[in-house]
């Protein structure tokens, strides 16, 4: 019975082969816990790991077999077979049968039992499990034991060979203690011999030694010596690069540096060319195998008086008239000896005209009757010169260095900061008409024309403005506006007299057949109409000018003043069609009277601008706060370069379409003086061939 035994140890071997084996394999203690289940024990279970702690493993037994298939006989140390229900992983119960084999160490003591199971559900009802099963069971069973025993047979086929390896190496052994035995007794004799080569060693190393120091004291002199020479390399080297470095950054210059024997030491320069030098390497060449004979014997001189020690300089002129500064230095050494001379020729061309461009710009501003200030960005005076003294009354002397706010009056202190703001973007500003006070306390009006001063990388540094004293022409102007508006007002008089009796006649005349006489009539009453309209525009402007027309606001209905304006033009314009696209009641406080000029002024130049039978759009919307109205027509359209001039005091639109049609560039101007009084926008927008669009927006109450 012996060899039916099996031995159960901790080694891997036991451990694969019961892992490999379909059977449910479990080994327990000679105390009845268990402490070993393979991977299909493991699987069929669901246990955690094979580490777990299985000694309470019955809680995997149904509970009503627990009792009755865990009592293991220990006592009996015998084989014995049990059937119970097992808790598969997924929680059902399967019938398992099992055989479990007790094992035994160091001959008879009982170490416990090895048990292997199957899952016999389904395989034999409940009635056959309670029969003959244990056939089953060993059926089952044989083919472990078999591959038990085989497994016995190679583990003792295997100690043979060991135990024939473990003879082969006690040989090998033998033989190497021989070998290490012959290896002593030769390393003993070749010891002795080492021990007099390194007494003979001893005394060369001795030798060497001594003349190592000599040849060290040697390597540290001419150590000493390469370093002060390599220190004097690179100051050479330095030298020659910093002088290099210093030529080629000067712009529009040649360095020559000339030795005693006026032989070249170095040339250098963005000159080389155009002075007559092509670029090769003339160190070490004389002047008068560079260049010609006769051109050094005419600097033969210069050379001699800088290598005597002189230092001086000279200007001359070049083929092309450019100018040309010399500077002549000589190079001393340490003891104050010249030892060589240094020529520095520049290119002075651009700086000599540009001393001739200031001193002509100076003339320009001495003798301007302009007056010209400049003055930093904070508005403080650099320059001021006599026109500025004569319009002013102050003195350069009193200026410079002052604000300029001290010839502005007080009532204009706003528009310094505004200026001044407008340069640090670099915008200049073109006749600026306004007020300035002179020292006397007199006013003038100026116009200035004022612009950024920049550095040569572009940086705004500074300003310069231009004074022009337009006082008298002012007071023309005023006395042009005086005279038009007495005119206009004088002309109105004899002109409503005339719009009467012609009016009067033609009631009188009423429908008649003679247009001999019905015609003439109605064109005069045309005539006098337009110029109602022009002597009114005239006084109007006359009275604005002089700041005697008054904006008198009162609050109305905006769309019902813009409808009356449309079906009044409409009526007297019967070849155009006039669409008005109305809104929503808008409500604004302004002159009335004033606006509904505005918009039949835009409404007449449509219609005199445009071809018969077109459309005029009028269009009014409420945008951001404001009222905005849109008069577009589909007439001859004006150029982008009239578009903004068109606002202009009496700028006409001179074209071959617009040559026949009469007017003075009153009109716009009065409506743009009119809707700025309101705080209002005015523009247009136009296309030529395309038609024009008028725009005006006004605050709404």
């Amino acid at each position: 019975m012996e060899k039916d035994r099996p031995v159960i140890s901790d080694d891997d071997q036991f451990t694969t082969i019961s892992n490999q084996l379909p059977l449910l394999i479990s080994a327990c203690r000679a105390d009845g816990s268990y402490y070993f289940f393979n991977s299909a024990w493991q699987d069929f279970t669901g246990a955690a790991s094979k580490h777990e702690n299985y000694t309470d493993w019955s809680n995997y037994a149904q509970p009503n077999d627990s009792q009755a298939s865990f009592d293991i006989p220990s006592k009996d140390k015998t084989e014995f077979q049990r059937i119970y229900r097992l808790k598969r992983h997924d929680g059902v119960y399967r019938w398992i049968a099992e055989r479990c084999v007790p094992r035994f160490e160091d001959g008879d003591n009982f170490a416990g039992y090895v048990g292997y199971g199957i899952d016999i559900q389904g395989v034999l009802d409940e009635q056959q499990l309670k029969g003959d099963w244990l056939s089953f069971v060993g059926a089952q069973t044989e083919g472990l034991n078999e591959e038990l025993a085989a497994t016995n047979e190679e583990l003792s086929a295997a100690n043979e060979e060991l135990g024939h390896t473990q003879e082969s190496l006690a040989e090998l052994n033998r033989h190497l203690e021989n070998i290490v035995a012959e290896r002593t007794s030769a390393l003993l004799e070749s010891q002795q011999i080492a021990r007099q080569l390194n007494e003979e060693l001893a005394t060369t190393n001795e030798e060497l030694a001594a003349a190592n120091e000599e040849l060290s004291t040697t390597n540290e002199e001419l150590i000493a010596t390469n370093e002060e020479l390599a220190e004097s390399r690179d100051e050479i080297i330095k030298s020659e690069k910093l002088f290099k470095s210093i030529a080629l950054n000067i712009p529009k210059s040649l360095i020559l540096v000339i030795g005693k024997d006026h032989r070249f030491l170095a040339v250098e320069g963005d000159l080389m060319s155009k002075m007559g030098f092509d670029g090769r390497d003339y160190v070490g060449k004389h002047p008068s195998e560079v260049a010609t004979p006769e051109r050094y014997e005419a600097n033969k001189h210069l050379y001699a008086r800088v290598l005597a020690g002189e230092q001086f300089t000279i200007d001359r002129k070049g083929q092309a008239d450019e100018d040309y500064r010399i500077e002549f230095v000589p190079l001393r050494d340490d003891a104050n000896e010249v030892y060589a001379g240094l020529v520095i020729a520049l290119d002075i061309t651009d700086i000599k005209q540009a001393e001739e461009k200031s001193a002509k710009l100076a003339a320009i501003v001495t003798s301007s009757d302009d007056a010209i200030v400049s003055k930093t960005l904070d508005g403080i005076v650099t320059s001021w010169n006599a026109s500025a003294e004569r319009m002013f009354g102050y003195s350069e002397k009193e200026m410079v260095g002052q604000p300029i706010l001290k010839i502005i009056p007080n009532d204009r202190k706003d528009e310094e900061p505004n200026i001044l703001q407008q340069l640090r973007k670099g915008r200049r500003v073109d006749h600026f008409e306004t007020k300035r006070i002179a020292k006397d306390g007199k006013i003038l009006d100026v116009s200035l024309t004022i612009s950024p001063v920049k550095d040569s990388e572009g940086h705004i540094i500074g300003v310069s403005k231009i004074a022009r004293d337009i006082s008298e022409q002012k007071l023309d102007e005023q006395r042009k506006n005086d005279f038009i508006g007495m005119v206009s007002h004088e002309l109105k008089t004899p002109l409503t007299s005339l719009t009467a009796i012609i009016q009067l006649l033609q009631a009188k005349i009423g429908n008649g057949e003679d247009t001999n006489i019905t015609v003439p009539l109605k064109n005069a009453n045309k005539q006098v109409k337009k110029m109602a309209t022009m002597i009114n525009g005239f006084l109007n402007i006359s009275r604005l000018e002089s700041g005697k027309m008054l904006i008198v606001k009162d609050e109305f209905l905006f769309n019902e003043l813009l409808r009356e304006a449309v079906d009044e033009t409409q009526m007297i314009s019967a070849d155009y069609d006039i669409r008005f696209n109305d809104t929503q009641p808008v409500s604004v406080f302004a002159d009335k009277d004033k606006i509904g000029s505005v918009i039949l002024n835009l409404l007449s130049n449509a219609v005199k601008y445009s071809p018969k039978s077109t459309t005029i759009d009028v269009d009014c919307k409420v945008i951001n706060g404001k009222v905005r109205v849109s008069v577009k027509d589909e007439g001859i359209g004006i150029k982008p370069t009239d578009v903004k001039k068109l606002f202009d005091r009496y700028y006409r639109v001179e074209t071959d379409d617009t040559r026949h049609i009469a007017g003075f560039g009153i009109g716009l101007y009065l409506s743009a003086e009119i809707i700025r009084q309101h705080q209002g926008n005015i523009w247009a927008e136009s296309e030529p061939g395309k038609g024009s669009t008028f725009y005006f927006e006004l605050p709404l109450k």
